[in-house]
């Protein structure tokens, strides 16, 4: 039996949606599927701004062109991340200062971002690990204390909260991902989210490559001009319509997305009790989306060889990520600053296949080839 890492969600009413844009003849973005989903948003979550784009990245360089940041300028974000995180400032010409992780949570440490903040600081950038968030109101204290623009890559987030709060509504701004291996998806795609006013025109102008052509459609301005820098963010209507359908069944996905984290935690529940692993670490303030599901083992090695059991099982596992601050492109410009944490996650993290439909006799398959693998080799983690 083969068990994918992934397999997309989809149905009908995914075809239907993109069969009903391509009879329209109208294929380009801005349409009635790109303004349906990004009301849905806004009227869910209360985002004050949503701007779908073609992918979680280009949410992110949206995000830095509106920090307006550049040579200079300092952003602090963690390094346990995807590139993209860092790509979007980097290419505005900011210097990246990468902070650790927490002990227990591989999301940034407040204490560590306050360390790193200089006069030359301008953002801070926090990710939600695995949907779950990061301690919000001390990071909030810290944007506060020393006037700083807050960005939430919240590529894993969707329908994730801190306190009851929806997670991409604390930042100036949010970049959401609809990558075929998050909640919602759209094969690529993302969105931006801009909660503070002060940049939700510009936002707009830059995501029309900018030009003011939203405004010219909506008749507030008689000419349609070049007026900004900015470039092609937006998706193809097609895309948008996929992801419309997506969010129709958005209940009925996140049940199923949920069911399969909590299945995966219960089972492997036994496996550390036993110190053979270590399950996700879920604060009081934060919850559960059912993005994705990880644990960790004791070092490097010992993942290598249960991904290896694993495969030669039929089941595909994966890890991530690499430190970005000990990356080929970025080694040469890091500080030199040890991060402990970050390290630690990145060489004992796995990832079990997860997708809404993987079934409960599935997921029993790979909790207990993951059982039998620690039986044989008798490694507990008691280092965890």
């Amino acid at each position: 039996m083969h068990i994918p890492f992934n397999k997309p969600y989809f149905g009908l009413r995914e075809a239907l949606a993109t069969l009903n844009v391509a009879l329209s003849g109208q294929f380009s973005g801005n349409g009635k599927y790109t303004r349906k989903s990004q009301l849905f948003f806004e009227n869910r979550f209360h985002f004050a701004k949503t701007l779908l784009t073609t992918s979680c990245s280009d949410a992110l360089e949206m995000a830095a062109i509106l920090s307006e940041v550049g040579p200079g300028d300092e952003v602090i974000m963690p390094s346990f991340t995807f590139p993209s995180t860092a790509n979007a400032f980097l290419l505005r010409g900011a210097k990246i200062i990468f902070a650790d992780t927490l002990a227990d949570i591989p999301n940034i440490d407040p204490e560590a971002i306050e360390n790193l903040i200089t006069p030359k600081t301008r953002v801070i950038v926090v990710v939600h690990y695995c949907g779950i968030a990061c301690n919000m109101e001390a990071i909030e204290r810290l944007t506060k204390k020393y006037r700083l623009l807050l960005i939430e890559d919240a590529a894993h987030s969707i329908d994730s909260y801190y306190k009851g709060k929806p997670l991409g509504s604390f930042g100036n701004m949010a970049a959401f991902s609809f990558h075929e291996t998050k909640n919602i998806i759209s094969g690529e795609g993302g969105m931006l989210v801009v909660n503070d006013e002060r940049f939700i025109k510009r936002a707009e102008i830059i995501w029309e490559k900018g030009t003011n052509r939203a405004a010219f459609q909506r008749k507030e301005v008689n000419k349609y001009e070049w007026v900004d820098i900015g470039s092609s963010f937006l998706p193809a209507e097609m895309v948008a319509a996929f992801l419309y359908a997506q969010l129709s069944k958005f209940e009925r996905i996140q049940k199923l997305r949920k069911k399969v984290w909590t299945l995966y935690y219960e089972y492997l529940e036994p496996l550390e009790e036993k110190g053979f692993i270590r399950l996700p670490v879920v604060p009081e303030y934060a919850s559960v989306n059912g993005n994705f599901f990880y644990f960790r083992v004791n070092d490097a090695s010992t993942r290598e060889e249960l991904l290896k059991y694993l495969q030669n099982k039929g089941i595909q596992a994966v890890f991530h990520y690499l430190p970005l601050h000990k990356s080929p492109y970025f080694a040469s410009r890091h500080d030199g600053r040890v991060l402990p944490n970050t390290e630690k996650f990145s060489a004992t993290i796995i990832r079990p296949p997860f997708y809404p439909r993987l079934s409960k006799r599935k997921i029993k398959i790979v909790c207990k080839a993951i059982s039998a693998f620690f039986q044989e080799h008798s490694i507990a983690n008691k280092n965890l």
